[in-house]
């Protein structure tokens, strides 16, 4: 088959339609080169539900064993679940999801040992390179003798070290709505809130990477719509919505309503710094001013980022940070190797809420001090040129900042906004904020109009 590499491998991963893009045989071609560039002897590997992820898992597995590197399949699993056996095991680790795209698209995310993270400038470049060149040449005879392949369930372990992590001994009963969106959280949740005291309501717990019921991507408002609904109507305490492929959590309070990302991150660093006794906590640039603020009343250092896992990841393991989190909802754990897991997350707060008496609307109330735009996409045909534009509409005015740590992020005594050029689609993303709804809104539109001018 032919394949554009540039579009299959991104920044942090590869993802692509199956088999328009790439099928098994390049599978196994990307198992070599993985076991190659990590220089492993042994590996660990895990799929999703997706239709297409049993076999191009097993190829994957092939490829590596073919290398002599002997292959642990853990099957059915999250991401985060991939994590913890890559860090319980010191192994290198291959999850075959595409998280929340559509069903057509299957993908690999990869780490190192102990779940270090494979990025475009730790491996990446190199993986793709190799692949590209084999595609065209062949696959080079291996001398090695063939490594084993062999299958361990984890998902017992994997539990009982979240929940290790998390004391919910105490907690009230609780009454807990969750969409798993017939992905992975369908596999975990049951095995993870076992003999716990709450009172689960399931929706679409059937693993189906068909998605019959809606996207499982929840950043999406129009994919939270039934969790909402179902939270009403049960009079439940909390509704949780997990991706595809299970390392994400979104929340939604007793009413239905969104607790925005910026609010759990800061509510999980309050608990994380209090566990810790204080330390760092990473938040990526667009995540609410709240976040800092948060940190620094609980005796923590807050420390911005770029946006992305392998930044996030590596920031943490340079600082030693002990919690880290992004406004698309991925949370990060000094005790999960600093990996990102929306389990864990998810258990933080059912702690929280279960520990006092209050709804979760008044307990997340003093997490959530500001109005945000929500991410804003706009199709744009020259993304520097917009950029150059909205920057000199500010540089200079007195009061404002500006820094290009990631995009452009200019801020105002009341409020502050960023404007980042999407790596694979030309799209410029908005996200702004400020003290009142007005301010933001005000704001919001007038980058917008030079946006979309």
């Amino acid at each position: 088959m032919t394949a554009d590499l540039s579009q299959l491998v991104k920044a942090y991963d590869v993802r692509g339609v199956v088999p328009d893009q790439w099928d098994e045989s390049m599978a196994e071609l990307f198992g070599a080169a993985f076991v190659q560039v990590t220089g492993a002897d042994a590996i660990v590997i895990g799929h999703d539900m997706r239709p297409s992820s049993p076999g191009l898992s097993r190829a994957f597995a092939r490829g590596a064993a073919a290398r002599g590197v002997d292959v642990t399949e853990i099957g059915l699993c999250s991401t985060d679940q991939l994590y913890y056996a890559s860090g319980a095991f010191n192994l290198p680790g291959a999850m075959f999801t595409a998280s929340h795209n559509p069903a057509q698209y299957n993908g690999i995310k990869m780490c190192r040992a102990g779940a270090a993270p494979v990025g475009q400038d730790t491996g990446l470049a190199e993986i793709r390179e190799l692949v590209e060149s084999w595609l065209d040449s062949g696959l080079p005879a291996s001398d090695a003798t063939p490594g084993t392949i062999t299958q361990r369930d984890t998902l017992e372990d994997y539990s009982a070290y979240l929940r290790s992590l998390v004391d919910l001994t105490d907690i009230r009963p609780l009454k807990v709505v969750v969409d798993a969106g017939n992905g992975m959280g369908g596999h975990t949740v049951p095995t993870v809130f076992a003999g716990l005291p709450l009172d689960l309501v399931p929706m679409y717990f059937e693993l189906d990477g068909t998605f019959p019921n809606h996207e499982a991507n929840p950043l999406d408002p129009a994919n939270i719509v039934d969790l909402q609904q179902r939270v009403r109507e049960e009079s439940a305490d909390i509704g949780i919505a997990f991706d595809g492929d299970a390392d994400r959590c979104f929340v939604v309070d007793e009413n239905g309503d969104p607790v925005s990302p910026s609010a759990i991150t800061a509510l999980v660093a309050a608990r994380e710094l209090g566990k810790h006794g204080g330390g760092t906590v990473i938040h990526n640039l667009i995540t609410s001013w709240s976040v800092p603020e948060v940190v620094r009343e609980h005796g923590g250092t807050p420390v911005r980022t770029r946006v992305g896992h392998s930044f996030i990841k590596a920031e943490m393991a340079r600082s030693g940070a002990i919690f880290g989190g992004e406004h698309s909802a991925h949370y990060y754990f000094r005790d999960f190797w600093n990996a990102d897991t929306g389990m864990l997350a998810a258990l933080h707060v059912l702690a929280a809420l279960g520990g006092q008496d209050g709804p979760l609307s008044q307990l997340v109330a003093e997490y959530d001090r500001y109005v945000g735009s929500g991410e804003i996409n706009s199709t744009v045909d020259d993304q520097a040129a917009r950029l150059a534009t909205i920057k000199a509409a500010y540089e200079g005015c007195e009061g404002v900042t500006i820094d290009e740590l990631d995009g452009l992020t200019v801020t105002l005594d009341d409020s502050w906004f960023n404007v980042r050029p999407s790596n694979t689609e030309p799209l410029l993303r908005l996200n702004a904020e400020a003290k009142d709804e007005p301010t933001m809104a005000k704001l919001r539109d007038e980058i917008l109009h030079i946006i979309r001018g």
